[in-house]
């Protein structure tokens, strides 16, 4: 079950106040700061007010956060007051981020960034850096991320400032373990730790001890795990810092459920969930109760073993099971409520193992189904990452284009005597975006009509261009390929999300790239499972040939891979069945080409009933491919809504 573990980039740059609400925190400091608003002129300090508000109010309403750091920027251009111009769009640029509007966070930082350079402030350009690698990080783009930050870390060490150092290097040091680079993760981390404690910078040592605690539970080291994981939790205690404890002592229950020791687990997850529920942070909450629900569903199968047929497990050893059951449905309900789509999908999951486990088949299927629905809601809000990433591009070259009208309109004021061969170089700049214009329609069509043919087979997409719809049709015969991840729940367990989501992309364009040279057409992905046909929209008469020999290419490439990465990567089933299906476009809005049929659902369960490195195919195909390829039969198995059905394993 995943908790709530990961390391967290520190915001490099922070408010500085000498006022008495400056120690203040949430709603007390923004009804500290809304009475001294009125009271205060129209000066700086009021832009530093306005932009304080702001901050404060990033993590609590980010409308009135927008709302107080324009007014500070309207007020700071007013007074022409140049330093408080970056302060505001830096302001704005916290409050984006914390509405994962990441394209206007990165608009609003490089604004301020470019602000800095003009005046020369190197403090505030390296935390400008520092924001824009957490834009980056937010949208799991950590190599620019990184670029980001070792700018940030050269400016503070130019400047002598440990502290920034320090975070700089604690930065580097999570954003490594985000890419899975644990040695670098571990270096760069003891690094800052060494740093923080020349200082005796205490939240730096708690943060750091932590992370280095978090790498280590993701090598396997658990005594050096929980080592660090105690460092840090002595540190927040005495600095009586809630969330750190919370925090730490929820990931030293993670380490102990890693290293079997439930009892532990149990007694640091309850710890942890208190002080979230004190806290009234329904994220934490939600995580430290799937955590719970997992130990009890652990221990169930310890006492219980492995389940046998459809028998049930003993009376009296149900109390585990009951108690796993409970905590996952509150962990359901609360990240129902903020909208956690993973940790959703993973309760529903585990929910469904402990429903079967305690006999509650029907129960535990509808769950199941909930899981798979939620599972592949996750997989298209990863897509919308690639998404905001060209969000993100795009803020980069509005503000080149800015700079560039900036440098126009200063070289205007500073010699008017060019103003006619300016405007001339202006008319000239308008003919050429006209031009460009044109050519980006023409560049724009092109890439619409590839992105309809990487969505359609090529004569569906040109029936739905000419007749502006297109007809299901039957094709007969086909064979179709399913294929399924093994283990890969219990690797997003391990894995962070965008690693995984890596790593599922990457065997994905693999096995895209195998079947193009097979004449197969892929259907679609649904979470981790890949489904693609042959003999269709035109037929093929080697389409069970063609089908086997790509199985044989994706099975030989996932386990050399698995061989190469270990639990990095996945293990995978195969199945395949041959006969006639039905396929044409679902829906108006956001349509999918999709096939239909009993050939479908059988192809289905052969991969349901293969084995991980396995390619288990139907009688029907083993007819079609006998000659071509090696069989071993398995004899006759009984399948889900099927019945007793002959398979093949191929050799």
């Amino acid at each position: 079950m995943k908790m709530f573990l990961k390391g967290i980039l520190i915001m490099l740059a922070a408010l500085s106040s000498s006022n008495s609400y400056s120690q203040k925190q949430g709603q007390a400091k923004i009804d500290s700061l809304l009475q001294e608003l009125p009271k205060t002129k129209e000066d700086t300090n009021k832009v530093k007010l306005l932009n304080d508000l702001s901050y404060t109010y990033s993590n609590i309403n980010t409308n009135e956060g927008v709302k107080y750091a324009q007014m500070g920027l309207v007020l700071a251009e007013k007074l022409g007051w140049k330093k408080g111009i970056p302060l505001a769009n830096n302001a704005l640029g916290n409050n984006y981020i914390t509405k994962s509007d990441f394209s206007k966070a990165l608009n609003y930082f490089l604004i301020a960034l470019k602000s800095d350079e003009e005046l020369g402030d190197k403090y505030n350009i390296a935390n400008d850096q520092g924001s824009i690698s957490i834009v980056y990080s937010s949208q799991g783009n950590f190599p620019k991320s990184l670029e980001y930050l070792f700018k940030a870390l050269k400016c503070f060490e130019e400047l002598g400032d440990k502290d920034g150092i320090a975070n700089c290097l604690g930065n580097i040091g999570i954003l490594y373990q985000f890419l899975s680079d644990y040695p670098r993760a571990l270096e760069y981390t003891f690094k800052a730790l060494k740093i923080n404690e020349e200082i005796n910078d205490k939240s730096g040592i708690a943060a750091n001890s932590g992370n280095i605690g978090l790498t280590y539970d993701y090598l396997g080291n658990y005594p050096k795990a929980l080592e660090y994981e105690f460092k840090a939790l002595k540190k927040n205690e005495e600095l009586g810092d809630k969330y750190g404890i919370e925090s730490n002592l929820g990931n030293i229950g993670r380490t102990y459920t890693n290293q079997g020791n439930y009892p532990g687990a149990l007694a640091y997850s309850f710890k942890s969930l208190k002080i979230a529920e004190d806290l009234q942070d329904k994220s934490r909450m939600a995580a430290n109760l799937g955590n719970i629900g997992s130990c009890y569903l652990n221990i169930a199968k310890d006492t219980t073993g492995k389940m046998i047929a459809d028998t049930l497990i003993p009376k009296g050893k149900t109390a585990n099971l009951l108690k796993a059951i409970d905590y996952f449905n509150r962990d359901i309900k609360i990240s129902k409520e903020t909208g956690d789509l993973n940790t959703l999908q993973d309760c529903l999951n585990y929910l469904s193992d402990a429903l079967e486990r305690l006999g509650n088949y029907k129960e535990a299927l509808e769950s199941h189904k909930q899981y798979m629905i939620y599972k592949d809601s996750v997989f298209n809000a990863d897509n919308k990452i690639k998404i905001a990433n060209e969000g993100t591009k795009r803020a980069e070259e509005l503000n080149q284009k800015q700079v560039e009208i900036n440098k126009i309109i200063q070289a205007k004021k500073h010699n008017e005597q060019i103003f006619f061969i300016s405007g001339i170089m202006v008319l000239v700049i308008i003919i050429f975006i006209i031009f460009r214009n044109n050519k980006l329609l023409s560049f724009e069509k092109k890439k619409s009509e590839d992105l309809l043919l990487n969505i359609l087979p090529a004569e569906v997409a040109d029936e739905l261009k000419t007749k502006g719809v297109a007809d299901a049709k039957l094709y007969d015969p086909v064979t179709v390929l399913f294929t399924d991840f093994v283990g890969f729940t219990t690797a997003g367990q391990r894995m962070a999300p965008q690693q995984l989501v890596g790593e599922l992309h990457a065997c994905f364009k693999r096995f895209d790239e195998i079947i193009s040279k097979y004449n197969i057409e892929k259907i679609k992905t649904v979470g981790d499972a890949y489904l693609a046909v042959s003999g269709l929209p035109a037929a093929n008469p080697n389409h069970a040939t063609d089908i086997v020999a790509a199985a044989i290419e994706i099975s030989d490439f996932m386990l050399k891979r698995r061989e190469r990465l270990g639990e990095a990567t996945f293990g995978i089933r195969l199945g395949i069945h041959s006969g006639s299906v039905v396929a044409g476009i679902v829906g108006v809005k956001k349509f999918a080409y999709d096939i239909w049929g009993d050939t479908v659902n059988t192809a289905a369960r052969m991969e349901q009933n293969s084995e991980a490195g396995k390619i288990n195919i139907s009688a029907t195909t083993y007819e079609l491919v006998k000659d071509k390829f090696t069989c071993e039969y398995r004899g006759e198995i009984d399948a889900k809504g099927k019945g007793m059905l002959k398979m093949y394993y191929v050799s």
